[in-house]
């Protein structure tokens, strides 16, 4: 059980990250963001935080919470209830803090965190991504990776939801 702790150990609050911030703990490393609901990990989701963490020297992700997963996709969601996917999160050897947000936006905590790099997929546009006003305010960067195509958990879910029983 030594090795789950470790990866729960990445798991973390704001106020983690701000003492660790405030402790320099992380001076002179370059801070990239990324947040998601990741309700079912899949290639599409590795590829995409594998290329995001190769932008920096830190890869934090704003895991949204069951509660505002159902606010913003409806009563059937999360598939995976939020311990879960962070602990999945967590075990991808290029994730440094996984922290768990209420909001159905990570507005306040890119406000608190103030990464170098904001990342997002291609299906965003810079105009569009939640917190890009506050990176660009400090000099850092707005990102798109590209998705792999065709996979979504949204496509895994009819997939699942089509497949006969047997």
């Amino acid at each position: 059980m030594k090795s789950l702790q470790k990866f729960k150990n990445k798991i973390i609050t704001l106020e983690n990250y701000l003492s660790i911030q405030s402790n320099h703990n992380i001076e002179n490393k370059k801070v990239v963001f990324t947040n998601g609901c990741f309700d079912i990990l899949h290639q599409g989701h590795v590829d995409y935080l594998a290329q995001a963490a190769d932008y920096g020297d830190l890869l934090i992700i704003g895991l949204n919470s069951d509660d505002s997963i159902r606010r913003i996709k409806g009563k059937h969601r999360p598939i995976m209830d939020q311990n879960a996917r962070a602990i999945l999160l967590a075990a991808l050897v290029f994730v440094d803090y996984v922290i768990i947000f209420e909001e159905d936006t990570p507005y306040q905590l890119i406000q608190n965190i103030k990464p170098d790099i904001l990342i997002k997929g291609n299906d965003y546009t810079e105009e569009s991504m939640v917190g890009s006003d506050i990176v660009k305010a400090k000099g850092g960067k707005i990102i798109t990776i590209p998705l792999v195509p065709g996979i979504s958990t949204t496509h895994i879910v009819q997939k699942i939801k089509n497949t006969p029983h047997e």
